[in-house]
Parts: C-alpha cells; sequence; structure tokens
C-alpha cells in the first residue's frame, strides 16, 4: 500500500459532467453525494443550464442526489434551489458524519453511492474512509481562495503518486 493511498480516488474525470452517470446506474449505484464549488460551477457561482439539466437527468434515471459543501447554508441553499436537490452545509469534511447523514436522506449505503468532487484532502478522503466510491473532477476554475491554492500544490504531490501506481497496476 502506497502512503498516499488513503486520498486516491477510485477515478478521475476531467469534468463533472463526462462521468458516465447511465453506466453507474447501471451497476446497481442509486445515489450521488456532490461538492458544488469547482466540482458543478465554477467557485461561487450560481447552477446554471448545464448544472440543472445534469440534476434533472440523474433523477430520470433514477438517482437520489445530495449536494455536501463545507460552504455556509446560504450559498449551498442558493445552488441546491434550481437544481432541486437537498443538500447538507458546513459539512465538516473530510469528517465522515455528513457523507452518512447524506446516504441516509437518500435512502442509499456505500455500496450504492458515488461521491463526486474535485479536492482530495476533504471531498475524496472523507469518502474513501467511508468506503464510498469516490470520483475526483479536475477543478473548474483556477483562480481559488489562498488555502486551496496550498492544498493543490500538495494534491499535485499524491496525484503524481496515484499516476504512477495506476501505470504499474
Amino acid at each position: 500500500m502506497h502512503i498516499f493511498e488513503p486520498f486516491f480516488p477510485n477515478e478521475i474525470h476531467n469534468s463533472t459532467y463526462e462521468i458516465p452517470f447511465e453506466a453507474w446506474h447501471e451497476k446497481g449505484y442509486r445515489g450521488v453525494i456532490f461538492d458544488i464549488d469547482n466540482t458543478l460551477v465554477p467557485h461561487g457561482a450560481d447552477a446554471d443550464e448545464k448544472s440543472i439539466r445534469l440534476f434533472e437527468r440523474l433523477r430520470k434515471m433514477g438517482f437520489q442526489t445530495m449536494l455536501l459543501s463545507n460552504n455556509k447554508e446560504p450559498r449551498v441553499k442558493r445552488f441546491a434551489g434550481p437544481v432541486g436537490t437537498g443538500y447538507i452545509f458546513k459539512a465538516g469534511k473530510p469528517s465522515g458524519k455528513n457523507y452518512l447523514k447524506a446516504m441516509e436522506l437518500m435512502g442509499t449505503d456505500q455500496e450504492t453511492t458515488l461521491f463526486v468532487g474535485d479536492q482530495l484532502f476533504t471531498d475524496v478522503w472523507g469518502a474513501k474512509r467511508l468506503g464510498i466510491y469516490s470520483i475526483l473532477v479536475r477543478p473548474m476554475d483556477p483562480r481559488e481562495e489562498i488555502q486551496i491554492v496550498l492544498k493543490r500544490y500538495l494534491e499535485k504531490i499524491v496525484l503524481y503518486a496515484y499516476e504512477k501506481q495506476r501505470r504499474r497496476t
């Protein structure tokens, strides 16, 4: 086991909008927990047509969805309304408590839930600790708060190790 393995996502996509959710549904997955900023829209942006259509598509397939964000309620609620999904704000990721709460609210469990986010040390690590399949997406907006910029440098080291291990297997 590699020292960074707890932070390795199960897979990586360039964008949330490239994930083949139909294939996941066929495999028995029924819930998707999403981060918001830089995962569904650029940091701080409101829901757009693309994100609204994604949530409509997921509902039509039979997926339950939840937003799990470390942001305050006004920001999360402003995004959740137009896409029509439940949410948990000030989630305290990577703590597992609210990942569990999100699955409870969706009526899913670790074997039937996907997590989609853009950060290794909060989103992915929190999901992996609970055995939730984690999908890392590339951040949508390069302009980020300084504490996130600093984490991105550390993420590059972990992602290098991830790619190196993936090539070996």
